[in-house]
């Protein structure tokens, strides 16, 4: 077992801990769910861990906004923590509603500081929730640490607000000439990025799925990894195994191999 250990902050309409939490033991690392009125009341827990996880659900009900109520609180709770957590060269992912929190916290992609929101993820240009399998392109250009070693990786994603839309365009070309991009949603027979409907779910600027700040550390995604950790997740499972092409294991999880690899080796 290794010695990383991972935080995941649960309660309040959240809803992913679990897979979250199976995914991170899955990778060697020590995991901790822990409620975020726990968190606020003794904020100094967190320097005791090398990740921390934002996971997926309807934080708050995603009242005024999908994780907007999330980010203000921890905003006004833990911020000087959070900010010395990734100074530290710490490692933070944030799937689904956590990367929404983490776009309104103003934590990825960083360009001009820590806590200024650069960029959102608005409703899909569909109108309505989405909830299917999307295959991704990982950027080979992109310094994030959690995504090094992949090149395509097929995961499910389910959201109502996950078009990733930049606050202006020198943000935008920003995002693009830093390598902050990691992932892009694309077609799955070509592999190339594309504005097509279902294959880009929620109409995204650039097919962008996934971006990280400047250091590689700092993560955030739509889809769900954490929900393709069994080969048996996967819907074509099946004709996979009679084919010959069933994974050991599910795709997802070499996100959070990757975290935990690079934390035993750059942290511990």
């Amino acid at each position: 077992m290794s010695r990383v250990k991972a935080l995941i902050i649960t309660g309040l309409g959240l809803n992913c801990e679990k897979e979250t939490a199976v995914a991170f033991e899955a990778a060697g690392a020590s995991a901790s769910k822990i409620h975020l009125n726990d968190l606020l009341k003794d904020t100094t827990k967190l320097k005791d861990y090398h990740v921390l996880a934002f996971i997926g659900g309807f934080s708050f009900g995603d009242h005024l906004g999908s994780g907007t109520v999330l980010a203000n609180r921890i905003k006004h709770g833990l911020r000087q923590e959070l900010e010395d957590f990734i100074e530290s060269g710490k490692l933070i992912i944030g799937i689904c509603n956590g990367f929404q929190t983490m776009t309104r916290l103003g934590i990825v992609p960083a360009l001009k500081g820590l806590f200024n929101q650069e960029v959102a993820l608005q409703h899909n240009d569909c109108g309505t929730f989405r909830d299917n399998w999307v295959t991704l392109k990982v950027e080979e250009s992109s310094q994030c640490v959690f995504t090094k070693g992949i090149h395509v990786l097929p995961v499910p994603i389910r959201h109502g607000e996950g078009k990733l839309v930049a606050m202006d365009e020198e943000t935008l070309n920003d995002l693009e000439e830093g390598g902050h991009v990691c992932l892009r949603y694309a077609d799955p027979v070509s592999i190339e990025p594309t504005q097509e409907f279902p294959m880009n779910p929620n109409g995204s600027q650039n097919s962008i799925a996934g971006i990280c700040d400047k250091s590689g550390r700092v993560f955030g995604l739509m889809p769900h990894p954490e929900a393709y950790i069994s080969p048996f997740n996967h819907p074509h499972w099946t004709q996979q195994k009679i084919n010959g092409t069933l994974p050991e294991e599910g795709l997802g999880m070499q996100i959070f191999r990757n975290a935990v690899e690079f934390a035993e080796s750059e942290l511990l």
